[in-house]
């Protein structure tokens, strides 16, 4: 198994950016997939989340009407739609997949956002 996020980079406020998570070694279309995110010195935030087919989704309240997530199942990527970007979004965005018998059980090593004022 295998994720493996881009997409991420310097931005200004107010900006957009477009991330993505290519998935490997896996049935993509059988697990919810996530975006976690972590600033510097702070702790996990999960930011948004996806079912199965894409009809259900899940955003924290401090992107919700700025972020949209997004999977493709026939190309096994899942996508975050990132706009209005604000200088608190920076952060390390991972890709995470949910095993809804043991919680996640993979990360990918993550894409760095950083949104200037």
């Amino acid at each position: 198994v295998q994720l493996v996020e881009s997409g991420g980079g310097e931005v200004q406020s107010g900006g957009s950016l477009r991330l993505s998570c290519a998935a490997f070694g896996f049935t993509f279309s059988s697990y919810w997939m996530y975006w976690v995110r972590q600033a510097r010195g702070k702790g996990l935030e999960w930011v948004s989340g996806i079912n199965f087919a894409g009809d259900r989704e899940y955003y924290a309240d401090s992107v919700k009407g700025r972020f949209t997530i997004v999977r493709d199942n026939a190309k096994n990527t899942l996508y975050l739609q990132m706009d209005s970007l604000k200088p608190e979004d920076t952060a390390l965005y991972y890709c995470a997949r949910l095993n809804r018998a043991t919680g996640v059980d993979y990360w990918g090593v993550g894409t760095l956002v950083a949104v200037s004022s």
